[in-house]
């Protein structure tokens, strides 16, 4: 890099936090802060977001995202010029930020993102002279086409009715006083946001002295005032408005059409190859390579390898809309979302920083601290656990579509031909709070799972909908169930559970034990045969006359309970165990010491029919603000997905979800697993494993009755000003 361009990039701040530049005359000027989210349509503009993300192991790790922003009216050589910059600037940072191509009304999730009051085109380019700004200037006239429910774009249209219609919310800008008239068909969601954007220009561009008024399309006879105002600026309104225009927000929630393809030069000629379709696996990237993944045509991702000197792939892919560009080791949470396994540099494996597995005699069982789960809810979110599965426990089995008692005696004991209800109680902050499990026998009949079904809304009804509701599938349990039963979880293939049910005599039986602790530790009854046991587990195999406790050669499990048990190790089996399994037989060998876990972000996506059709709508870099109560809130974790519950959603988006969610695990591109545990979470009963994976949680935000947390500024009436 040029000692210029050092020059130019001297000023880049690398701490966390939103920086602008605009291209003026093929020069990198800084957009002053009062001016984000305001982009001219005759310009290109760079920004560059810094961001930390938690790390277990570090604490907290850096990374940063770099997009070039097209107007629609902007020359050639202005987009080249953001294009060259953004390159420099990519290196300047050591070539670890992903870079992002973004064009006027089709701009990424992430880039919407930060401008969360949203994105205000403007007529011209530099030459309009924002560079100055002068919150005393009120010789303004604009009228704003304010459209979108989570992310606002706001277009400046002609100053005339003909601009109107009535689906959509159009902000009326005179410098001193702004109105915000609302379609007939828009909805709450849409005017709150409208109103957030209208404060936003008030106070940023206005210095907080314009005044704010709202006209209702559906009752303009209830603004007479503010009607007046409209009428003089705009004339006489026309009988009919034009009919409501979609917002073309895409429906699906991911493209599951993704292709690879490896781009090479051959005798000077540009090659494209695909390589491979989903599901993708890190190993098919080379370092010394480069590689398009193609998004069904909706996104492309650019990878480049550490040790790949190309320069042509800016040129191969100008003709797509949105583009990233990452190098090796700055990967986006987006990109390793479509491989099937990731894993970083210096990545933990296994349970992270919880246990290190290894050896029986050399695991460390390291004591679970609840309390520090409940000061620190991004932990008990990493962990999975709400706490350290010391509450009280009840379990019911599904007899006849009614629910039954379960013994005590054998609870952890479940059946695959049941279905089974389980509540766990605790404390936190001195209230009460429950978990409901619904356990799903691989052999339970349709009926019994509709049942347990039912019977779980009953017992949610019984505590006013405060249950957590975890719908789990068998063989799928999540950690903090297996914790509950304190290590004796014993899962049998078929049968049930049922005193007055003779279950038939399966002879030998065997069952292969996981775990590194009473806390994550299972056993899994397999088929009894020789060709079920694995080198890294313990086995327990269960005859008329005996019970033998087979260890591999590198179990990673916690220590078994010997008692009663004739240990056997691997390599020194009796001839009578090898009876009992049918004969010797080939197994899985592999050593493998340790369980990767792939690292992947969390995703928020919005699930809502107020359109009148439902759709799911991913929020990027979301908080707790983006959990709308009009709706339904999916949270993908990878390991579990979360289903919320706004408190005014309605009953379809609560179905249309459940199905979505299951569709979307079904047609992942990196091939999920479809019995991922689908947990149910209701507005402000939210545990602390799902409110840890959002930055800031505010534990009292809907303590407050909905009617006094209107955004600020008249809704619905005239505002005192016009009166």
């Amino acid at each position: 890099m040029s000692d210029d361009t050092q020059d130019s990039f001297r000023n880049v701040n690398k701490k966390p936090g939103l920086q602008i530049w605009t291209i003026n005359k093929m020069q990198m000027v800084p957009v002053q802060a009062q001016c984000f989210g305001n982009f001219f349509e005759g310009d290109c503009y760079i920004v560059m977001c810094v961001s930390t993300t938690p790390n277990t192991e570090k604490g907290t790790r850096q990374s940063a995202d770099i997009h070039y922003w097209i107007g629609k009216h902007s020359s050639q050589d202005e987009q080249g010029s953001a294009a060259i910059y953004v390159t420099q600037l990519d290196e300047y940072l050591g070539g670890t930020p992903v870079q992002h191509r973004e064009v006027q009304g089709n701009e990424s999730p992430r880039f919407r993102s930060y401008f969360k009051n949203g994105l205000i085109y403007k007529k011209g380019g530099v030459a309009s002279g924002f560079q100055h700004v002068d919150t005393n200037v009120y010789n303004i006239l604009r009228l704003l086409h304010v459209k979108g429910r989570k992310c606002v774009t706001a277009t400046e249209v002609e100053v005339s009715w003909n601009s109107f219609n009535k689906g959509d919310i159009f902000l009326l800008d005179m410098g001193k006083a702004i109105v915000q008239w609302n379609g007939p068909q828009s909805n709450r969601r849409e005017k709150l946001k409208a109103v957030m954007l209208a404060q936003d220009i008030r106070d940023r561009e206005r210095g907080g002295r314009a005044k704010i008024g709202v006209v209702e399309g559906n009752n303009e006879r209830d603004s007479p005032e503010l009607m007046k105002v409209m009428t003089k600026v705009l004339g006489p309104k026309p009988g009919q408005l034009r009919e409501a225009t979609s917002d073309e927000e895409s429906d699906l929630v991911q493209k599951n059409n993704v292709r690879l393809y490896h781009v090479f030069q051959n005798s000077g000629n540009l090659v494209v190859q695909e390589v491979a379709t989903q599901p993708l696996t890190q190993d098919l990237l080379l370092s010394s390579d480069c590689y398009i993944v193609d998004k069904n045509g909706s996104s492309v991702m650019v990878w480049k390898g550490k040790h790949n000197i190309s320069n042509f792939l800016n040129i191969s892919t100008n003709h797509f809309t949105r583009v990233e560009v990452m190098t090796e080791g700055g990967e986006s949470a987006m990109f390793k979302h479509l491989f099937k396994s990731w894993k970083d540099k210096d990545q933990t494996h296994g349970l992270g920083t919880t246990y290190s597995v290894g050896k029986i005699a050399k695991v460390d069982q390291v004591k679970f601290d609840v309390m520090e789960l409940h000061a620190h809810p991004q932990l008990a979110a990493q962990k999975r656990m709400v706490d350290d599965a010391s509450g009280d426990v009840k379990v019911w089995r599904i007899e006849h579509v009614e629910l039954v008692e379960v013994n005590p005696a054998t609870y952890g004991q479940f059946y695959g031909g049941d279905c089974y209800l389980v509540l766990y109680t605790y404390q936190r902050a001195g209230q009460q709070r429950y978990i409901l499990y619904m356990w799903q026998g691989r052999h339970s009949t349709a009926n019994e799972i509709t049942a347990c079904a039912y019977q779980a809304v009953n017992i949610d009804n019984q505590f006013n909908g405060a249950p957590v509701q975890v719908r789990v599938v068998m063989g799928k349990e999540p950690l903090h169930f297996l914790a509950i039963f304190k290590g004796k979880l014993i899962i049998f293939e078929g049968g049930t559970g049922r005193p007055s049910v003779v279950n038939p005599d399966p002879g030998a039986r065997l069952f292969q034990v996981r775990g590194t602790s009473e806390l994550n530790t299972k056993a899994t009854e397999v088929i009894a045969r020789a060709s079920s046991l694995n080198t890294n587990d313990v086995f327990l195999l269960k005859t008329d006359h005996m019970c033998f406790l087979w260890y591999g050669k590198v179990p990673c499990v916690h220590k078994a309970n010997q008692r009663d048990k004739r240990v056997v190790m691997e390599g020194q089996e009796p001839a009578e165990f090898w009876v009992a399994l049918g004969g010797k037989a080939p197994y899985a060998s592999d050593k493998r010491l340790e369980r990767e876990e792939p690292p992947h972000s969390p995703r928020l996506f919005e699930c809502s029919n107020q359109t009148g059709r439902f759709r799911m709508t991913e929020v990027d870099d979301f908080a707790q603000i983006d959990l709308d109560e009009e709706d339904v809130m999916m949270l993908d974790t990878w390991e579990e997905i979360f289903l919320w519950i706004g408190n005014m959603a309605n009953q379809n988006e609560t179905k249309e979800a459940l199905s979505s969610s299951q569709e979307y695990l079904k047609t992942h591109p990196a091939s999920r697993d479809p019995d991922t545990p689908i947990i149910f979470v209701k507005q402000g009963h939210e545990p602390p494993n799902f409110t840890g994976w959002f930055n800031a949680w505010d534990p009292h935000k809907w303590r407050v009755d909905p009617s006094q947390r209107e955004v600020g500024g008249p809704t619905g009436s005239e505002s005192d000003e016009y009166k």
